[in-house]
């Protein structure tokens, strides 16, 4: 009974490291790909914001109270149109007083001159009540300018994009009181990245992705570079000409793909094949071959490939790291893990 125990045991056994050497040394399921002719386009990636190509911020120079506001958000106005009104009493109080500064002034330069005349004064004295008068026209002539400032004013046809502040709040100087600006032609303003920048030439069509319309496809086409970039973000300005018919609104945001390279009938393989520039290729017995490919244009999804492998070619998808030169692995296609 023993010996039968024992042969049972070693057979048991066996079948158990039979199967466990048969579970190692299987072929690994790998999802497979061969390279297919598309559109292969190199993109820059880049945030925007949708502004006026001709518009103005409204500011206060002074500090003071607000005391009236056009309440003309939305609406068209012309050059020169008063927009707001700041509080000048205490600037008009100010010139009421240098004009009657300026009357006695003058009284006592006519008084000069009719002495000087009959030689009762000197000329000194003349000329010195003739400067006195003079310094107080320049004073008057400068106050009246600065109620200049007390009065907002439009300061180019357009419409009111936007009005900020309110009847008795203190304007402090900088502060944007209104956005004015013409509804069309409207631009995107793109800031890209330092790196980038050598690739992007007037010209160069975008793709834009805005959140308010995500099932539409909107375009726009690169205008101006700014020459001078930010050391601080590391990044240039770009200017884009929106179409007249675009769906965006000023002040929208956006994400864009400015294509700078673009070819229509490129040899392609998925992004996720490559690590780098080497892929994974399978042999006529299913066999793992490491390769290194030559590379052109690298989107955003897949990789343009020069020489290396062709149409035929079983490259694995995507590539795995843990699979060694010759490993036999049993290939799988379709749209993938």
């Amino acid at each position: 009974m023993r010996p039968f125990r024992a042969l049972v045991f070693l057979l048991t056994a066996s079948a158990i490291a039979a199967g466990g050497y048969w579970w190692t040394i299987r072929p690994v399921d790998v999802w497979v790909a061969t390279p297919y002719q598309g559109r292969a386009a190199e993109v820059v990636y880049a945030t925007a914001v949708v502004e006026p190509v001709r518009w103005a911020k409204v500011t206060s120079v002074i500090r003071e109270r607000i005391i009236t506001l056009c309440g003309c958000e939305g609406m068209e106005v012309k050059k020169g149109d008063q927009l707001a009104e700041l509080d000048s009493g205490d600037a008009r109080a100010t010139l009421a007083e240098l004009e009657a500064r300026q009357v006695l002034a003058r009284s006592e330069r006519e008084r000069a001159e009719r002495l000087l005349q009959r030689r009762v004064v000197s000329q000194q004295v003349y000329d010195k009540a003739q400067s006195e008068l003079i310094q107080i026209n320049a004073l008057i002539a400068a106050q009246k300018e600065r109620l200049r400032d007390y009065s907002i004013l439009a300061p180019m046809d357009g419409v009111v994009l936007r009005q900020d502040g309110s009847v008795g709040e203190v304007a402090e100087p900088g502060d944007i009181l209104f956005w004015i600006g013409q509804p069309q032609p409207l631009q995107l303003i793109a800031e890209v990245n330092e790196e980038d920048i050598p690739k992007v030439k007037i010209g160069h069509k975008a793709l834009i992705r805005a959140d308010a319309f995500p099932d539409e496809d909107l375009t726009a086409e690169v205008s101006r570079i700014t020459p001078k970039g930010d050391p601080v973000l590391k990044n240039y300005r770009v200017y884009l000409d929106l179409p007249s018919e675009t769906l965006l609104r000023i002040g929208m945001t956006a994400e864009i793909n400015i294509v700078t390279v673009e070819k229509q009938d490129a040899l392609l393989l998925p992004q996720a094949a490559f690590d780098g520039s080497k892929v994974q290729t399978l042999d006529g017995q299913n066999r793992i071959s490491l390769i290194t490919v030559k590379t052109g244009i690298r989107g955003t999804r897949a990789i343009e490939v020069l020489d290396g492998v062709d149409s035929d070619t079983a490259v694995v998808v995507p590539f795995q790291a843990d699979l060694g030169e010759g490993q036999k692995v049993r290939p799988r296609t379709g749209d993938g893990p």
